[in-house]
């Protein structure tokens, strides 16, 4: 096996749950390689680092071997190897204004408001 797209890749080693969440990814600019955006036809090559933004987590993750099937959770060491631990980005200071943090805690579910803060904070990530 000579090419691989990257999004069958990602999928196939368990980056993402299915290959259409990792085509959605890759067209929306959240998979990197060599700090630039790629399409998800894009083809693969071995010893290639490949950054992919999954909600609030970064993995880095480094091509070993090439695939095009779905392999086992045990397997997936054999084509992939983590170069860092996934990374979790941290909420904004914007969001931790004295505003918002005005409730005390046990004071029940937040707001609706809250929530729609919330959900803006992480639809930035």
């Amino acid at each position: 096996m000579s090419e691989v797209r990257v999004d069958k890749w990602l999928w196939a080693v368990r980056v993402f749950k299915s290959r259409t969440l990792a085509t959605q990814a890759c067209r929306s600019g959240k998979v990197r390689i060599k700090g630039q955006s790629v399409k998800p036809s894009y083809n693969v090559q071995i010893n290639e680092v490949i950054e992919a933004r999954i909600g609030r987590c970064l993995r880095t993750v480094k091509v070993l071997a090439l695939l095009d099937r779905r392999v086992g959770a045990k397997l997936v060491e054999d084509y992939s190897q983590e170069v860092l631990p996934p990374v979790i980005a941290k909420p904004t200071d914007a969001f931790l204004s004295p505003s918002r943090n005005d409730r005390e805690p046990g004071k029940g579910r937040p707001t609706k408001r809250d929530r729609r803060d919330i959900d803006r904070l992480f639809k930035q990530f």
